[in-house]
């Protein structure tokens, strides 16, 4: 798929509504109207992480528990109710072609990321396929979940508020980046990790839009703010680490440990990506036959989750319930085969054109990772080496060293932070030159006009095929 081009049809549309309207000039926003529009994206994006989220988990409900137990109870005596499984999954893939066909494509994160570096704006046309596209893709129990729809819709309406006020590009930016920083803040629970993995993620060696991060960050703090009160969830950790018992006092011998583990994390990366790449060429003949790909997409889901139950859903529960709480009956080799499953189920949900992100899966596959290297090591503490490989192994796909170290120090309610940061940042400096998300690249410098570019080193050339990857 051919996503950069010479003008991007996001920058041709702006180029046409700016010319509608030739007596204005795009509008510039000073510091404080960038603060009070930052906090109503941000407000309205908690609003709408809340309904989502309400209506996710009634469908999950109604698929899994309550509906199940009234399926189950059609099934013949010969009929085991694993089957329930592998059947729902795949119904659910069939009807993840069905919305792809209907509802048209909607934005994969690797298309996102090329629109907020180009046009500076996500499209709000896509939202509505994106919504029902996503919901039925992780009520199905695909390995993607609800960040990448979230980041979607709250990201075009902060591209759709920055277009009825005439804002010009770099402000359009800003007021997309506050969108998708309060998606991820309610999302993750972090009102400062998530608006940073909102700014990190466009880039493969750093954050750069710096002048986003304040107005971002109040966003979040709004979403957070609004998502928090109206779903009724705790603040601060999700995951139960003290089963582990006490962390050690941290020495030098820890921060050696973080290093070992970021390496072991980036290969796992590499791991992913090429398995990845592997399925990719599998499918060229089909790529473009969505029903199927995403039925066999179902199927193939379906069938690792009854092998591997571990591996069903997006992972944000599944961590704590299926992998931490069951720790001491699994087994080095059990841990590493579900590490694997996940890894095959992830490219599995994304190349079925599921809908969804990849950020929790990618945690548990780095938690799989981590267990089985602290059972194999004992020297080595679980808690640190859980943590160390979920962080490195995201960081490998998403090169986002900084918000994930926040974000899992959050998560974990732990005092660690120093050797997550060294396991991501080492992660982040050996798979520097291995990406998934091939748009990912340095900031353009932009003219007065907002609408001409420098490409920079990192930048695609006019008419290259940039390599895509849904999220």
């Amino acid at each position: 798929m051919t996503i950069a081009t010479e003008k991007s049809e996001d920058v041709v549309q702006f180029e046409e509504r700016i010319s509608t309207y030739p007596q204005e000039q795009p509008q510039e926003l000073g510091y404080f109207r960038t603060i009070l529009y930052a906090g109503i994206v941000g407000i309205i994006g908690g609003t709408v992480a809340t309904l989502y989220y309400f209506v996710l988990e009634n469908l999950l409900e109604f698929v899994w528990e309550t509906g199940r137990e009234t399926v189950l109870g059609w099934f013949p005596t010969w009929l085991p109710h694993w089957h329930y499984t592998w059947m729902v999954a795949t119904v659910g893939g069939l009807g993840v072609g069905l919305c792809l066909y209907f509802l048209g494509l909607p934005g994969e994160m690797a298309i996102v990321i090329d629109r907020v570096h180009d046009a500076g704006r996500l499209d709000p046309k896509q939202t509505p396929g994106m919504i029902a596209t996503s919901l039925v893709s992780i009520t199905a129990g695909g390995s993607l979940g609800p960040e990448a729809p979230l980041v979607q819709i709250n990201g075009s309406l902060g591209s759709w508020l920055a277009e009825k006020l005439h804002l010009s590009i770099a402000n359009m930016r800003t007021m997309t980046f506050c969108g998708m920083g309060a998606a991820l803040a309610a999302f993750f629970g972090d009102p400062v990790g998530g608006p940073l993995f909102a700014l990190e993620i466009p880039h493969r060696r750093g954050l750069e839009y710096y002048e986003a991060i304040i107005p971002a960050m109040v966003a979040g703090i709004c979403s957070f703010s609004i998502f928090r009160m109206g779903t009724g969830l705790t603040v601060g950790g999700i995951y139960n680490f003290g089963r582990f018992g006490d962390l050690p006092t941290l020495t030098w011998l820890n921060l050696v440990e973080g290093l070992g583990l970021g390496i072991a994390g980036a290969l796992a990366g590499v791991l992913f990506i090429g398995l990845f790449r592997l399925m990719k060429r599998l499918i060229q003949q089909i790529e473009h036959r969505h029903i199927l790909l995403a039925l066999l997409g179902g199927l193939g889901i379906g069938w690792i989750a009854v092998l591997y139950p571990q591996t069903l859903f997006f992972s944000e529960q599944q961590i704590e319930s299926r992998l931490l709480a069951e720790s001491a009956s699994l087994t080095v080799m059990t841990l590493l085969g579900i590490c694997f499953a996940k890894m095959v189920a992830i490219c599995l949900t994304i190349h079925g054109g599921f809908r969804g992100g990849f950020i929790f899966p990618l945690f548990f596959t780095g938690a799989s990772l981590g267990l089985a290297i602290a059972f194999g090591i004992p020297a080595i503490h679980p808690t640190i080496a859980v943590l160390c490989c979920m962080a490195a192994v995201n960081v490998a796909i998403t090169k986002t060293p900084i918000s994930t170290t926040i974000i899992l120090t959050v998560l974990s309610d732990t005092t660690i932070l120093p050797v997550i940061a060294i396991a991501s940042f080492t992660s982040f400096l050996l798979t520097s030159n291995v990406g998934l998300l091939k748009t990912q690249r340095a900031r353009e410098t932009e003219t007065l006009s907002g609408l001409d570019a420098t490409a920079s080193d990192e930048t695609p050339n006019p008419g290259q095929k940039v390599e895509s990857v849904t999220a």
